[in-house]
């Protein structure tokens, strides 16, 4: 599974007007950006917007601001951006997540994810890594399947949220492989990373930005 990164801002307008709005304008931009992150600092949506982020200031000669608005699934977040003026100097950090999973469990949001908001750029797409404590005993995902097989419940796995991208993800693959395990949502992916790294919670199904690094350090075991 992979995950689908887009900017996004508010508009009332159509896409067309919007473009011919800015054709109108002086100049673009001409003050700070404001780039809102609907998580925690740390995961995978927060070190792209940062990166991308450092390249727009470079290259529009204004700083690009990232704001860190976490909670509800990146609901929060959105819905700031949704109620921003819409001038194109409020930027959302969306993807699947935030776009389409959340409306799903989140169905009376106070903002609506098509009507909202207008797409500016794809910007990245991010696969998803499955990784282990070293503590437990797999190296393979077909060995990780046996072994929650044969201890049903007794695995715990982390994740950004309730109705998170990597929530759903590691909930599909329950679903597929038939197995048992318990989830313990966390207020983003970096704290669910670092307590799959402690040992509080066994393996971790999330974006390759937050988790490679664990994973090549040895600190996680990659499937």
């Amino acid at each position: 599974m992979t995950l689908r990164f887009l900017f996004a801002i508010l508009s009332g307008l159509s896409p067309l007007m919007v473009v011919n709005a800015w054709a109108q304008a002086p100049a673009y931009p001409v003050k700070t950006i404001r780039l809102i992150v609907p998580f925690t600092p740390g995961g995978s949506t927060d070190i792209l917007a940062r990166t991308i982020g450092q390249k727009l200031t470079e290259a529009w000669g204004q700083p690009v601001v990232i704001d860190n608005v976490p909670g509800a699934g990146g609901a929060i977040g959105a819905d700031k951006v949704a109620k921003a003026a819409a001038d194109g100097y409020t930027l959302l950090m969306g993807h699947i997540g935030t776009l389409a999973i959340t409306p799903s469990v989140y169905p009376q949001l106070p903002y609506d994810p098509v009507k909202s908001f207008t797409p500016v750029a794809w910007v990245a797409r991010v696969p998803n890594v499955l990784a282990v404590h070293p503590s437990l005993p797999v190296k393979s995902v077909r060995e990780l399947v046996a072994y929650a097989k044969a201890n049903p419940g007794r695995l715990n796995f982390g994740s950004g949220g309730n109705g998170s991208a990597a929530h759903v993800a590691m909930e599909y693959f329950k679903w597929r492989s038939q197995t048992f395990m318990v989830h313990v949502p966390y207020r983003g992916a970096a704290p669910a990373v670092s307590d799959t790294v402690a040992g509080q919670t066994q393996l971790i199904f999330t974006g390759a930005p937050a988790l490679m690094p664990m994973v090549k350090s040895g600190k996680l075991t990659g499937c």
